[in-house]
């Protein structure tokens, strides 16, 4: 898949995403905000009013900091998929 490929499936996962009204798991939540920040390159710190939250996105951007953008943008709309396909 080229760049902007990616780049247009991106941002349908992130739109698919926002638009759900139900409640995601935990787990889930973690992995779209590592990849979502990675894939954004937005390396702000996690601004959470709950310590023991930072330290978890802390320790999910650490997970993934050695894949590159699109790697990321990939695995976001991967995991966006999956999830709306066996979530039932």
């Amino acid at each position: 898949m080229t760049s902007k490929k990616i780049d247009i499936a991106f941002e349908e996962a992130v739109e698919r995403i926002n638009a759900h009204a139900e409640p995601f798991p935990a787990d889930f939540l973690l992995r779209l905000y590592a990849y979502y920040k990675k894939a954004t390159n937005n390396y702000e710190r996690p601004s959470s009013r709950t310590p023991i939250i930072n330290a978890f996105k802390t320790n999910a951007l650490f997970q993934i900091q050695k894949i590159s953008e699109d790697e990321a943008k990939q695995s976001y709309i991967d995991l966006v998929n999956n999830y709306f396909l066996y979530r039932k």
